[in-house]
């Protein structure tokens, strides 16, 4: 059992408790049977502790079945819903998964819930890491003093970490910002270097 599981096997197994629904949660969380797991993400009525249980496990085996639940899950207002689902995204390898990180961290309704999108597309190194990144990150440098400044750091660490040229006039740009510029410097600096 890896840490991201054993992390999401302790929290689950809490919210599963306080609903009467221990032996459940024990169940899907021990189960080798794919099948199993699969019907609890299309059953009605199943608690959202079991969906995601279902879908942590599929993804991280691998199975697709488990995509649509995962992007859900990205974009929930619990960030350690979305820890979980984006460290199984990564294992599932779907090459859906950088269109639907890029269209969650973009959308500036969502801003609020695009760090872990955000994070996503770093560690997945796709075409569609570095523009959505930067589509990301301009209207927060453009804003001044926006609320979503761990969404903006989480940008300029990305795209510092991905070194894309393209990504050079928005980095400069966010040396003036309070709590941005070591970011900025250290992210141009990634850029310059041999």
């Amino acid at each position: 059992m890896d840490e991201e599981f054993r992390s999401l096997a302790d929290r689950l197994a809490d919210e599963a408790e306080a609903a009467g629904e221990s032996a459940q949660c024990r169940g899907l969380l021990a189960t080798e049977d794919e099948e199993e797991l699969a019907r609890v993400l299309v059953e009605r009525e199943r608690p959202l502790w079991a969906r995601e249980i279902a879908a942590f496990r599929l993804g991280c085996g691998g199975d697709r079945r488990a995509f649509e639940a995962l992007v859900l899950l990205l974009n929930h207002r619990d960030p350690e819903r979305c820890v979980s689902a984006a460290h199984a995204l990564v294992l599932l390898g779907d090459p859906r998964t950088p269109r639907a990180a890029a269209a969650l961290a973009t959308n500036t309704l969502r801003t609020a819930y695009a760090l872990h999108p955000v994070r996503l597309l770093t560690a997945l190194r796709a075409p569609e890491s570095v523009p959505a990144l930067m589509s990301t990150l301009e209207p927060l440098l453009a804003s001044g003093g926006d609320p979503h400044r761990r969404v903006a750091l989480a940008c300029v660490e990305g795209l510092g970490r991905l070194g894309d040229e393209r990504a050079r006039p928005l980095l400069e740009a966010a040396l003036a910002h309070p709590g941005l510029g070591a970011a900025a410097r250290d992210a141009l600096g990634r850029l310059d270097a041999p």
